[in-house]
């Protein structure tokens, strides 16, 4: 992945300050255990994928860059074994080159596909045009397999045989995301096409549905399309809802893992993903460095809860949800 003279110049200065916070104390970076590697419960499973969401590393925020760092070593153990990295948005703080490079740095190099989703995060800083180029080479840099290559923030790749519909705002937006009509028809279409295939389907979009997921409550609003999609909330919801075993992915919240973590979309199932990088809020498991580790068998899926920066299993948070 490329960056200038001057956003290499950053990145060593980064460097140095890390290294010598790190040195003082003033910052902790600790090795995940490693003796409960990230892989499947069985032989079994068809397809896993770790799902993160919320990283939002930043060249300046050192503690998040820590649990970053601790989760990065987690998921690059030997013993680990997926087939796709899942990141459902607000990947890097301010969308900056550097702080992309932070990333592509800790994640690097895995035996897998890289499924990336933008956040408003990622987006809203500069211009559409500059932030969704910067994103590209970032995607694109990780998946060496050109057909995993994308151009636009919206579509939709297979792994092991199981679609996954990535959604990405079609303008920048402060908070919300603009999901235009033809990016709607297109989600209906990849959907119908899946529908009777007995499979999973995974679409991943950084913002929920409104009044979901403990919204607006957890967006500490009362206005309430806070904190979802936006204005397009409906008509997503309307599009998923037939969809047995469509499984709706968001971030955005830094909602723990607890009671808003799952629900129901009509016939679909929605996850809302913790902060991978920041501390957590309104669940019963609020600590960073969290996420899911999903696992497609031929009857269900399996969301299994981890501290990826302390590399333990949390199995009393697991969802197993059968397939329609």
């Amino acid at each position: 992945m490329s960056v200038s003279a001057i956003q290499a110049f950053m990145l060593k200065l980064f460097s140095i300050i890390f290294s010598a916070l790190l040195s003082l104390g003033a910052i902790s970076v600790q090795s995940p255990a490693a003796d409960a590697p990230v892989k499947p419960q069985s032989d079994e499973v068809e397809m896993s994928f770790v799902a993160w969401a919320d990283p939002q590393v930043s060249n300046y925020l050192f503690s998040r860059y820590a649990t970053f760092v601790s989760a990065a070593e987690d998921i690059q153990n030997e013993e680990s074994s997926f087939d796709a990295l899942v990141m459902a948005g607000d990947i890097a703080e301010n969308g900056l080159a550097e702080e992309y490079k932070l990333i592509y740095d800790g994640i690097s190099g895995l035996d897998c596909k890289y499924i990336m989703a933008s956040g408003n995060h990622d987006l809203r800083m500069r211009g559409y045009s500059q932030s969704t180029s910067r994103f590209f080479e970032f995607a694109n840099a990780l998946n060496t397999d050109d057909n995993y290559d994308i151009d636009s923030l919206s579509y939709s790749k297979e792994v092991n045989g199981i679609k996954f519909i990535v959604l990405g705002s079609d303008r920048t937006e402060f908070e919300e995301a603009y999901l235009s009509d033809v990016q709607l028809a297109w989600l209906k279409a990849e959907l119908e096409a899946e529908k009777d295939s007995g499979k999973p389907v995974f679409v991943i979009n950084h913002q929920c549905l409104k009044d979901m997921h403990g919204l607006p409550d957890t967006w500490n609003s009362p206005i309430d399309s806070a904190g979802s999609v936006g204005d397009q909330s409906d008509k997503l919801k309307e599009i998923l809802s037939p969809y047995g075993n469509a499984f709706f992915i968001t971030g955005h919240l830094h909602t723990g893992i607890g009671k808003y973590t799952y629900e129901r979309i009509g016939e679909a199932h929605s996850i809302n993903l913790p902060s991978l990088c920041i501390n957590n809020k309104d669940g019963d498991y609020n600590e960073a460095g969290i996420g899911f580790f999903v696992e497609v068998y031929a009857d269900r899926v399996l969301f299994r809860a981890r501290n990826y920066a302390k590399g333990e299993w949390l199995p009393e948070y697991d969802i197993n949800i059968p397939l329609a």
